[in-house]
């Protein structure tokens, strides 16, 4: 095992099916490069890290997200909630004296069992690098929506919601698929959309897309932004009804994020997005301190 990464390393975001290296020297990104090598397309995680080594030199290495699954290169343990950066750092599995990877988060609170693999590097690094307060509420939308509770700069509860992946079973399967072959835009049937999702009814809510169509209410050119605007809308408008914050920090590219801001701003809360490169890499440089 290494003491210390030391100021030049490099840093692995590495998901499902896309993957980030950076070249982290003196804290700050010397070289980035992103593939659609996710953890599905590889097949020998040495070999890629020993590619990887050829193209950004031969440093120390620390990798994060689904590599650490069940489906990536070794699983790393999960660290249980609430937990900050010391906690992560020393949960870090080894590969060999040179590469590490970060644990993922569990939480049990209240008897409700959920997990991250990634994102608390994210999180983490969003505080460290006085991008969020450090109690505060954060959401990190995308085909699983996480909505993270802060404290004191450490993950202390979190709840997933799988609203990107209903919303893209829902165009690919089922009675509403047909309805739902447009874009999202942020326009009015997106806002109608998260104005239904208030009631937090979502099966009921959603057939009635359908039966908005024969009826003649709503024109199916409308349908795909509206269904978004009720599945974003009833994610958020589930999760503020238990939050007192005022104010959601936003972890995610300037389109998804900017359909999460309309609706938590629909729902009388302000939003703020963050840059979620940074807060990684910012992350990565906290834990590699430990």
């Amino acid at each position: 095992m290494v003491v210390s990464f030391g100021s030049r390393f490099l840093a692995v975001d590495w998901g499902t099916t896309n993957r980030r290296v950076f070249l982290i020297d003196g804290g700050a990104v010397a070289r980035t490069e992103r593939d659609h090598h996710g953890v599905t397309a590889v097949e020998d995680f040495a070999a890629e890290a020993a590619a990887i080594r050829e193209r950004f030199g031969d440093l120390p290495m620390l990798l994060a997200g689904m590599v650490g699954s069940n489906i990536g290169w070794r699983p790393a343990p999960y660290v249980a909630a609430p937990a900050g950066v010391a906690e992560v750092a020393a949960g870090l599995l080894w590969i060999d004296g040179r590469t590490a990877i970060v644990p993922g988060i569990s939480t049990l609170v209240g008897g409700r069992p959920d997990v991250m693999r990634g994102e608390e590097v994210q999180l983490l690094g969003a505080v460290a690098a006085g991008l969020v307060p450090a109690s505060s509420l954060l959401a990190q939308p995308g085909t699983h929506c996480k909505w993270v509770e802060m404290e004191h700069g450490r993950i202390a509860d979190f709840v997933t919601a799988m609203t990107g992946e209903l919303f893209s079973l829902l165009r690919t399967h089922g009675l509403l698929a047909a309805q739902l072959d447009g874009d999202v835009t942020l326009g009015a049937a997106f806002l109608e959309g998260v104005e239904e999702g208030k009631r937090r009814d979502l099966a009921a809510s959603l057939f009635g897309i359908r039966a908005a169509k024969l009826l003649g209410r709503r024109d199916d050119a409308d349908a795909t932004s509206y269904a978004s605007g009720l599945l974003i809308g009833t994610d958020v408008a589930t999760r503020l009804a238990t939050s007192g914050h005022d104010t959601v920090h936003i972890l995610a590219d300037p389109a998804l994020g900017g359909l999460y801001s309309a609706a938590i701003e629909a729902n009388g809360r302000a939003a703020r997005l963050i840059d979620s490169h940074a807060a990684f890499v910012a992350g990565i440089n906290e834990i590699v301190k430990q």
